[in-house]
């Protein structure tokens, strides 16, 4: 049996242990919250490959009559309210799941977990990012342009601990299609670069 076929007998049979307690202790022990914890992590990684090259594309100036640089920043939001959405599913997952013990506050705080503490600790630093740039960005006419920025510009190191912290958690990681997602997602991100350079360039040359 592979190493998903044990933990989901585990969990089932933890499950069928538990079935005289509760459905509520039925929920926490079957395999629901291990598929809602591994579902909105795959789908998150997809959210925030998508907003981040999204942002890294929308800090060009241009835009065009068809598709106004307004909308390209409209979508980047509403795709990131979308992740910070299935973010909050993907730690309320993990936690209400008794499992593996994880503590609210380890959602939160990095690296003081004791369930795989390197890893765990790397999605609490990611998640505390991205806090950090949605808080400022609802008080971002209260704050300087520049310092705004700074904190706004920290989501793409929450997005690469995050995929980092995937990698090193996830139970599908080194499944080919784990691979896959992670793979694709580094390149997504890493065209958007290459793009916004080429823009940048371009937008130099405009202004010489």
């Amino acid at each position: 049996m592979t190493d998903l076929q044990l933990e989901l007998a585990s969990r089932l049979a933890g499950a069928a242990a538990a079935g005289g307690s509760g459905w509520w202790s039925d929920f926490t022990h079957g395999p629901t919250l291990w598929y809602a914890n591994r579902a909105t992590g795959v789908v998150l990684v997809g959210l925030l490959t998508l907003s981040t090259a999204i942002g890294v594309v929308s800090t060009a100036r241009g835009g065009s009559a068809r598709w106004p640089r307004f909308a390209t920043q409209a979508l980047h939001r509403n795709v990131s309210l979308l992740a910070m959405t299935l973010l909050a599913l993907h730690v309320i997952s993990a936690v209400v799941d008794t499992y593996v013990t994880i503590s609210w506050y380890e959602a939160f705080v990095p690296f003081v977990g004791t369930y795989k503490p390197l890893w765990l600790g790397l999605g609490a630093v990611s998640l505390d990012l991205l806090l950090a740039v949605v808080v400022t960005s609802l008080v971002r006419e209260r704050l300087n342009h520049r310092r705004w920025r700074l904190i706004h510009v920290s989501s793409y190191l929450a997005w690469g601990i995050g995929l980092a912290h995937g990698i090193g958690i996830g139970t599908d990681a080194f499944t080919l299609w784990g691979l896959s997602v992670s793979v694709l997602s580094s390149l997504v991100v890493a065209v958007s670069v290459v793009v916004r350079l080429g823009t940048l360039v371009h937008e130099r040359r405009l202004t010489v």
